[in-house]
């Protein structure tokens, strides 16, 4: 592949007559992360990955991949390459004529672009499949036919958008994983797009958290996750609570609470929910204030002293495991 370049947008923003999209972000990728834009719908991530793909105009800011300005330059001459969610493989040509159509576009001859689709196919574990149509292929198969046609380009930077959502949940974590191995095989940079908090925790080695068109948080992927800055990250990242002190208002780790008797305890509630997930137990407790927070407990350790719903509980933390939000 191409040699490691670094991406960054700089104040790049994405307006649709007056509703704006993408708000004058700004954000440096490291040249061969695997980096996740996360975010509920509507946030702005796609937008921002369509930008960088070259599929949707920028308004203002600039996008630079190397040092050079790629904002307006056709998807073809960026050195990035796009595979779609719904992985838009053309029905009637076989798979290795799929994977080799944008060699066809550029007037490469046939011999010379099927030998490369080869080397892609051979790279994503599908050469036994080549001559195979879309439709003879199965969820997980289509996406590395897809993987390998975004491929073929040698891109400098490989962006995803929501790829896994059409597969089932087994396949899914398999996938990540293969995703993840390829990246790092290639060791080039990919920007993958999810909502999905398990799905970016999994695989990215940076998050950037987006919200209301801007990014609310960002940085390397455990950091973020063990230090959310705002209530909206701590809640959106999930196996947190955001909670209510006179010091202020706090994000604390769902596996960070310890259950104990109610006088006493930093917080005191009641017991409305206990669900069995095998190796842990999810406590959701309410508190006052309309405020509810879920401790997970290990199987042993709840099973070692049982909790009913409707019994009153305390809670305590180590101080360390509390972190301060801005709002």
């Amino acid at each position: 592949m191409s040699q490691v370049l670094d991406l960054e947008l700089i104040s790049l923003t994405k307006r649709y007559g007056t509703t704006i999209a993408v708000d004058e972000i700004s954000y440096h990728f490291r040249a061969g992360t695997y980096a996740c834009l996360l975010g509920p719908s509507g946030c702005g991530k796609s937008s921002t990955l369509r930008m960088i793909a070259g599929h949707e105009s920028v308004s203002d800011g600039s996008i630079t991949l190397g040092g050079r300005d790629v904002s307006h330059l056709a998807p073809a001459k960026r050195g990035t390459a796009m595979m779609f969610q719904n992985y838009a493989l053309f029905p009637h040509l076989s798979v290795l004529d799929n994977v080799a159509f944008s060699l066809r576009m550029q007037g490469v001859d046939t011999a010379t672009r099927h030998a490369r689709a080869g080397e892609m196919l051979e790279l994503v574990d599908m050469t036994d499949l080549a001559d195979r149509l879309p439709a003879q292929l199965s969820g997980g198969q289509q996406q590395r036919a897809a993987l390998a046609r975004a491929l073929i380009t040698k891109p400098d930077v490989l962006l995803l958008d929501e790829p896994l959502s059409a597969l089932d949940p087994f396949l899914r974590v398999r996938m990540r994983a293969e995703l993840k191995k390829l990246q790092r095989e290639l060791a080039i940079t990919f920007v993958h797009v999810t909502h999905g908090q398990d799905e970016a925790l999994a695989l990215a080695d940076e998050i950037v958290v987006m919200n209301n068109a801007k990014i609310e948080q960002a940085g390397q992927t455990r950091s973020v996750f063990d230090a959310p800055k705002t209530a909206f990250v701590a809640r959106f990242l999930g196996s947190h609570n955001v909670v209510s002190m006179p010091e202020g208002m706090v994000a604390i780790r769902s596996d960070a609470f310890q259950v104990k008797k109610a006088e006493g305890a930093k917080l005191a509630g009641r017991i409305i929910n206990i669900e069995y997930q095998g190796t842990h137990v999810a406590l959701t407790a309410s508190l006052p204030g309309e405020q509810e927070v879920t401790a997970l407990l290990s199987d042993k350790d709840f099973f070692g002293n049982p909790k009913d719903v409707g019994e009153a509980i305390g809670l305590d933390w180590e101080a360390e495991a509390a972190h301060a939000l801005a709002g």
